[in-house]
């Protein structure tokens, strides 16, 4: 059995979460529920549970600063949220999981069993990118990156990345030592999360890193010439975007 706390200051959302895990993920049990972040703190330090699902909205202390009062985590932690962009982005800057409210079923379920399948816990690193991309949301002075690979978890420095093709619902990272990662999310949530870095979308199926690009041939969307030798198509609709950001201030 994995145990559990909840913790949202909405109790109708505790106890809506919690009936949800009973009917459907029989594997957790659900210690307590609380609806005050500071008795929160509190009450994980004493239960030790093994999963908090944690609400990021709430008043006096949001989830993030509760996990900052927790530190060092010794738990796996699901992140509930109505849409937030920059905490969003921050969850999946360090590859952990949330739920947006109200709770889907199979999103929960799916969420749960990557929690119970994992064979390591979450890395210490997984949190401090995360509070560093809050405390930073909206600058690009994070450089690196949790990525879920069919192996297990990566943390990469961001300007080791070449580009990146997708592939169905996975996305194929081509590193700067020729490394190749297949990792579990689609293109748009990659290209979402390093909006704010020296990357562009130039094809429907590919993102480029800009200053890894050696030389552009004009054609009707062109070519670029990455530094391994690699050449990228540019889609015609997406041919003025890059000769802007190639040539700022023209």
């Amino acid at each position: 059995m994995i145990k559990a706390v909840i913790i949202d200051d909405e109790p109708y959302a505790c106890q809506a979460l919690a009936t949800l895990l009973k009917k459907h993920c029989p594997d957790v049990e659900v210690l307590a529920l609380v609806n005050n972040a500071k008795e929160a703190v509190k009450l994980v330090r004493e239960l030790q549970p093994q999963l908090v699902f944690l609400d990021i909205e709430m008043p006096y202390l949001n989830g993030f600063e509760v996990l900052e009062m927790l530190a060092p985590i010794g738990f796996e932690c699901i992140f509930t949220t109505s849409y937030d962009q920059y905490a969003i982005k921050a969850i999946r800057f360090s590859a952990l999981d949330y739920l947006l409210k109200p709770v889907d079923v199979e999103e929960l379920k799916a969420a749960v069993n990557r929690v119970s399948s994992k064979a390591t816990p979450s890395l210490p690193e997984q949190m401090e990118l995360l509070l560093q991309r809050y405390h930073q949301p909206t600058q690009p002075n994070v450089n690196r990156i949790a990525l879920p690979t069919l192996d297990g978890l990566q943390i990469i420095p961001v300007d080791t990345i070449l580009y990146c093709n997708a592939s169905s619902n996975y996305t194929v990272f081509t590193l700067k030592d020729q490394q190749k990662l297949v990792i579990s999310r689609t293109l748009k949530e990659i290209d979402e999360m390093l909006e704010e870095y020296r990357f562009l979308r130039v094809h429907h199926s590919c993102l480029v890193n800009l200053d890894e690009v050696k030389k552009y041939s004009r054609g009707e969307g062109g070519t670029l010439h990455m530094s391994d030798g690699a050449e990228v198509d540019v889609s015609r609709s997406r041919k003025e975007a890059l000769l802007r950001r190639l040539m700022p201030g023209k």
